[in-house]
C-alpha cells in the first residue's frame, strides 16, 4: 500500500467576471477559483483534490494547505483505508490549527480539499469512481468514515448502523438503477444576474428544449428587477417546470420574508440561502414564515460543518439540505451530513457548480440515494455548465440526469495543460 510521500499546491483561477458567469447578488465579479493540491506516492500514483473559491483568498486557502503538510506527508493509505473517520479526526484536529479556525474558514477549506485528494487516491487504488466504492461498503465501513463528535445528541453511531443496514439489502437494484437512468439534476445556467433580459430569455428557452424540468435563478438585488426577470423566466418555462430563487444570503430575516412574499406568485419551490448561513433561528423563522405560501427553505452551501447542519435539522429550519463538496471537509464530513438529513427526514439537493463541484458531488448525491436514504423523490443536484472541459474525467449530464461516474477516483483531476494556463497569477490567461 503507497505512503504519501509529497504534497503539492496550486492556485489555479479562471477569469470568469469577465462575462459575469457566477454573479449573483452578494457577488457581483466572482473569478472561480480552485485551491489545487495532489498527494505524490512513493509508488508513483497521485491523488487530486480542491477546495472552491471565488478569487481572492485563493492564496489563503493554498497556505492553509501547505500548513496541514505535516498531518499528511509520510502517512501510509493503508492507515486512512483501515479507518477513515479517525484519519479525517486526526486531520482536523491539530490544536494550533485549529485555534484559527476549528471547523470552518480558510482552514476547513483546506482540510477539504485535502480530504478529497485521499479519497481520489483511494478510488485509483480500489479501481473504483467514489461512488461506488462507498456504495459497496458494509453498514459498518460506512460509519467508520464519520466523526460523531458533537453530533451524538442528534445521531448515535448506533442509530446511523440501523438507518444503513435498512437500505443495505435493496442497494444493488439502487445501482442498476443509476447506472441506467443517472441521477436527477437541475441547472442554474440561465439564472445570474449579470446576464442581459435577452441573454436570461435565450438561456430559459434553452433549458426548456434540454428537457430541464428544475430551473433555479438569482434574487435579492433589487425586488422590481426580480419580478421583471422572474416573469421573462416563466413565460418561457411555463408553470409546469419548478422554479426555484436564491438570495445569496443577502437579506435580514424580515427583508427576506416581505421580499419572498412578493415572489411567491412566480410559485417558486424554494428559497435558497435566504440570510447568514449561520443564522439558524433566523433560517428557521422565514421557513415557519413560507410554510403556508408552499415555499421551502433551503441552505448549505456556505454551511460551514456538520454542526451547523445538525441544529438546522433540530430546529426544523430547512426543507432542503444543499451539502457542497468543499465547504465542508471533504467526503467524510458530507456522509454525516447525508446521515443527519436521513434521520430527520430533509431531502438533499447538493451544490454544485464553480470548479468541479459538479464532478465532485455527484458522487455524493449518488452515495445518499444508493446507501442512505434510498430515495431520488424531491431531490436534484446541481448542473452549471461551467469548466467540465478543464477536468480529466467530466461529469456528464443528459436528459436532466447526471449519468455516472465510471473512472476510478473522485473526478477531481484537473488537465495539465488547463493547470499551466490558469495558475495565478504567472499563467496565459492572467498574462494576456
Amino acid at each position: 500500500m503507497p505512503r504519501i510521500t509529497h504534497l503539492e499546491v496550486r492556485d489555479i483561477r479562471f477569469p470568469t467576471s469577465r462575462d459575469k458567469d457566477g454573479s449573483d447578488a452578494m457577488n457581483p465579479d466572482p473569478d472561480y477559483s480552485s485551491a489545487y493540491v495532489v498527494l505524490h506516492t512513493d509508488d508513483g500514483r497521485a491523488g487530486h483534490g480542491s477546495s472552491f473559491t471565488i478569487g481572492r483568498g485563493n492564496e489563503v486557502v493554498c497556505a492553509a494547505i501547505r500548513a496541514h503538510e505535516h498531518l499528511v506527508v509520510g502517512c501510509r493509505m493503508e492507515d486512512f483505508i483501515a479507518d477513515p473517520g479517525g484519519f479525517w479526526h486526526l486531520l482536523n484536529n491539530d490544536s494550533q490549527l485549529r485555534w484559527i479556525g476549528p471547523d470552518k474558514g480558510a482552514v476547513h477549506l483546506a482540510l477539504a480539499a485535502i480530504v478529497n485528494a485521499l479519497w481520489d487516491l483511494y478510488g485509483r487504488i480500489a479501481g473504483q469512481p467514489v461512488w461506488r466504492l462507498v456504495s459497496g461498503f458494509t453498514p459498518e465501513q460506512f460509519v467508520r468514515c464519520i466523526d460523531f463528535r458533537y453530533l451524538t445528541d442528534a445521531l448515535t453511531p448506533e442509530e446511523a448502523l440501523e438507518l444503513l443496514r435498512r437500505q443495505e439489502p435493496s442497494k444493488a437494484a439502487r445501482v442498476t438503477e443509476l447506472e441506467r437512468v443517472g441521477y436527477p439534476a437541475y441547472t442554474t445556467s440561465a439564472g445570474w444576474l449579470g446576464y442581459s433580459d435577452d441573454k436570461i430569455r435565450r438561456l430559459s428557452r434553452e433549458a426548456v428544449a434540454e428537457g430541464w424540468g428544475h430551473i433555479k435563478v438569482k434574487v435579492g438585488r433589487d425586488l422590481q428587477d426580480d419580478l421583471r426577470r422572474l416573469a421573462i423566466i416563466r413565460e418561457e418555462i411555463g408553470w409546469e417546470r419548478r422554479l426555484m430563487v436564491d438570495a445569496n444570503q443577502v437579506w435580514d430575516v424580515p427583508q427576506a420574508i416581505a421580499w419572498m412574499k412578493e415572489l411567491a406568485r412566480f410559485k417558486p419551490w424554494w428559497i435558497e440561502e435566504p440570510t447568514s448561513p449561520d443564522d439558524i433561528l433566523g433560517h428557521a423563522a422565514i421557513a415557519r414564515a413560507l410554510e403556508p405560501l408552499g415555499i421551502g427553505v433551503a441552505t448549505g452551501e456556505h454551511g460551514m460543518n456538520r454542526i451547523l447542519f445538525k441544529q438546522l435539522f433540530q430546529a426544523r429550519a430547512i426543507s432542503f439540505c444543499q451539502i457542497d463538496s468543499c465547504r465542508l471537509g471533504g467526503v467524510n464530513e458530507n456522509l454525516a451530513v447525508l446521515l443527519l438529513a436521513a434521520k430527520f427526514g430533509v431531502p438533499v439537493c447538493p451544490h454544485a457548480g464553480g470548479v468541479g463541484l459538479c464532478e465532485f458531488v455527484q458522487h455524493l448525491g449518488m452515495i445518499d440515494f444508493v446507501c442512505v436514504s434510498g430515495s431520488m423523490d424531491n431531490r436534484v443536484c446541481e448542473f452549471v455548465d461551467h469548466l467540465h472541459e478543464h477536468f480529466v474525467d467530466p461529469c456528464r449530464v443528459r436528459n436532466a440526469r447526471y449519468l455516472v461516474p465510471e473512472r476510478p477516483g473522485y473526478s477531481t483531476e484537473i488537465l495539465p495543460a488547463s493547470l499551466g494556463a490558469h495558475e495565478y497569477p504567472h499563467g496565459s490567461a492572467w498574462v494576456r
